[in-house]
C-alpha cells in the first residue's frame, strides 16, 4: 500500500511541475490546497507530499501559518543561474565531443536540420521542442550522470521564468546559428570549441532575456508621481466646488 501511495504523490509532483511550466500555477501565487486537491481528484495527503518534493526542488516555498506559494525568479536569480548552466552544459558539450560516435552525430544532424527549418519558418514552439531535444541528446552523449542531475535540477527552476528568449526579434536566428556552431565543433571532435560555443549560447540566452525585460520596461507607461496625482485631485476638487 505504501508503494502505491508513493507512486501517487510522485505522479502528483509531475502534474504540478507541468502546471507551473504551463503557468496554470503562476509564479508568486498562493496554492489553494483544498481547491487543487479537488481539481486533481486526490486527498490532501499526497498533494502535501508532492509539494514537499517541489519545495526541495525550489519550485515552491512552504511558509508557516501562510501556506504554500509558487516561487518567483528575480533578475538576480537569473544572473546567478545562467552562468552555472553555461558551465555545466559547456562541460557536457566538451565530453560529448569526445564520446560521440558517427551514428550519434548523424542523429544530431537530423535534429539540427529540423531546428534550422523551424527557425526559418519562425515556428517558435517547434523550435523550443527541438532545442530541448538537442540539449538532452548532448547530455546523454556526455554520459555524466552528475552533470545531468545538476542541469535537470536547474532546468526545473528555470520553468519559473515568465519570459521566453526567442520572443526577442532576431533571437531565433542567432540561437540557431549558435547551435550550429556547437554542432560543428562536435563533428570536428573539438571539445574546447564545443564547450566555448555552448557557454556562449547560454550566456546569450540570458542577454536576450535582459533585453526583453528592458524593452518591456521601456514600453510600460510611466507611473504618475504621487505628488502629481494629489495635485490633480486637488484641482479637480477645486473646479467642482467652483461649479456649484
Amino acid at each position: 500500500m505504501r508503494i502505491v501511495q508513493q507512486a501517487l504523490y510522485l505522479e502528483v509532483a509531475d502534474r504540478l511541475r507541468a502546471m507551473i511550466d504551463e503557468h496554470t500555477l503562476v509564479p508568486g501565487a498562493w496554492i489553494d490546497e483544498a481547491a487543487l486537491a479537488t481539481t486533481l481528484g486526490i486527498s490532501r495527503t499526497p498533494l502535501r507530499e508532492a509539494l514537499k518534493v517541489l519545495a526541495a526542488e525550489g519550485l515552491v516555498r512552504l511558509e508557516p501559518r501562510r501556506g504554500c506559494f509558487v516561487n518567483e525568479l528575480s533578475e538576480q536569480d537569473l544572473d546567478e543561474i545562467f552562468p552555472l548552466m553555461a558551465l555545466l552544459e559547456g562541460r557536457c558539450a566538451y565530453e560529448a565531443a569526445r564520446n560521440a560516435t558517427a551514428a550519434d552525430l548523424d542523429a544530431l544532424e537530423d535534429l539540427h536540420r529540423d531546428l534550422a527549418r523551424y527557425a526559418r519558418a519562425g515556428q517558435i514552439d517547434a523550435y523550443y521542442e527541438t532545442n530541448y531535444q538537442i540539449h538532452e541528446a548532448i547530455q546523454r552523449l556526455a554520459g555524466n550522470r552528475w552533470l545531468s542531475g545538476l542541469i535537470g535540477d536547474l532546468r526545473k527552476v528555470l520553468r519559473l521564468s515568465r519570459h521566453k528568449s526567442l520572443q526577442l526579434p532576431g533571437r531565433i536566428d542567432e540561437s540557431c546559428a549558435e547551435h550550429l556552431s556547437v554542432f560543428a565543433a562536435l563533428k570536428a571532435r573539438d571539445p574546447e570549441g564545443a564547450e566555448a560555443m555552448m557557454k556562449t549560447h547560454l550566456l546569450r540566452q540570458r542577454a536576450a532575456l535582459k533585453a526583453l525585460d528592458a524593452d518591456a520596461q521601456a514600453a510600460a507607461p510611466e507611473p504618475e508621481a504621487p505628488a502629481r496625482r494629489r495635485h490633480s485631485r486637488l484641482r479637480l476638487a477645486a473646479k467642482a466646488a467652483s461649479d456649484h
